[in-house]
């Protein structure tokens, strides 16, 4: 098995299409054509971690948060971003990142914080747009069928809790080929009129080249005519936070004694509390001041998120509680969640879980 390998179990959980722009996401440092001798799992990737990765002869650390973020110009070993990827490349370890590409999807980050806490009714909080992508082709009638099913095959017409979805019509296509062309049915140099199938099928936009593949693969012309659009749709499986109920309402001091339990966390920042029962639970893993209006909307009692500011916590307004646990706590469980996915999907060598505790942010 390969680096690349390993990359391809990692994007049929998160895609990295879905990432967030200002992230950095994927293979940091490495090759993805070695072949893999050990896997560790990390929530940083810090000198620590390296050490412990060459300890365990492990030549790959899934990482979730990037150690490049922003552009390097030079490798002096001065930062300890430098000194990281300097240590790393110098004993052949790969680093990949997944960052906001778990973050955002429907199994990810934030559905971790909801099952750690028992949340029910669990649906995406800022649903991601622009993720949908519709194709429009025509078909000769007799190969609908054989082409539809091998867009579906490829990922095609999954809306929701459906699957096979396609719209169809019937019409008649014409077309004249050139001395040039080769067309499968009728002759080049005459105008031919073909019974044809319309078929429209929406599918996720990290399946394009995918969908492209199949399409030309399986239509029986030699030119295929299509039309790719995406739409604006919000997409329910794919976005950042979650909102979910607890099984039964809570008052806010025991909602939060309750959070600070199951999270793990040794302080919570709070607003003030509210007086009525805590039911509906906004979270987001990570910085998520920006998630406290779309909380509001969605009626939620109370958001967890970390890295609030000051300020941030006036914009509660005496219409939402606000929990700020800590940036690490609440993306702690993390790395345990990959190390169990992984060890489903590769069975023929130990997935490492890191023992670092790498929490840069120490209480009294």
């Amino acid at each position: 098995m390969i680096i690349q390998d390993v990359i391809n179990h990692l994007h049929d959980l998160a895609p990295l299409a879905y990432a967030e722009d200002f992230d950095n996401v994927g293979l940091l440092v490495g090759d993805k054509n070695k072949t893999v001798s050990g896997i560790l799992v990390t929530l940083d990737t810090l000198e620590t971690v390296v050490d412990e990765a060459i300890e365990n002869n492990c030549n790959l650390i899934v990482s979730f948060h990037p150690i490049i973020f922003s552009g390097l110009k030079k490798l002096t070993g001065k930062t300890y971003v430098e000194r990281v990827v300097i240590k790393a490349i110098q004993h052949k370890i790969a680093i990949f990142s997944i960052h906001t590409a778990l973050d955002n999807a429907i199994e990810g980050v934030n559905s971790i914080i909801c099952d750690q806490l028992g949340l029910k009714n669990k649906k995406i909080l800022i649903p991601q747009s622009g993720t949908i992508k519709k194709l429009q082709t025509y078909v000769p009638k007799a190969n609908a069928e054989s082409l539809r099913t091998a867009l579906f095959k490829a990922g095609a017409g999954n809306i929701g809790n459906y699957e096979s979805c396609s719209f169809n019509m019937e019409g008649e296509g014409t077309y004249l080929g050139n001395e040039d062309s080769n067309p499968v049915i009728g002759e080049k140099g005459k105008l031919h009129t073909e019974k044809e199938t319309a078929i429209s099928v929406t599918f996720k936009k990290h399946l394009e080249s995918k969908i492209l593949k199949t399409l030309f693969e399986t239509h029986p012309y030699e030119e295929v005519a299509y039309e790719i659009s995406t739409l604006e749709n919000n997409n329910q499986h794919i976005g950042i936070g979650m909102i979910g109920e607890l099984e039964n309402a809570m008052k806010t001091e025991e909602c939060l004694n309750f959070i600070k339990t199951r999270m793990q966390t040794e302080c919570i920042r709070h607003s003030k509390s509210l007086n009525k029962p805590i039911k509906r639970i906004a979270v987001l893993g990570g910085s998520g001041s920006f998630a406290i209006s779309a909380a509001k909307a969605a009626n939620a009692d109370l958001l967890i998120t970390a890295d609030l500011k000051y300020h941030d916590f006036f914009s509660a307004e005496n219409a939402i509680v606000l929990a700020d646990i800590g940036h690490y706590e609440s993306e702690q469980f993390t790395k345990s969640f990959l190390v169990d996915y992984l060890s489903k999907k590769i069975t023929n060598f130990a997935i490492i879980l890191s023992k670092k505790n790498t929490n840069p942010i120490k209480y009294l």
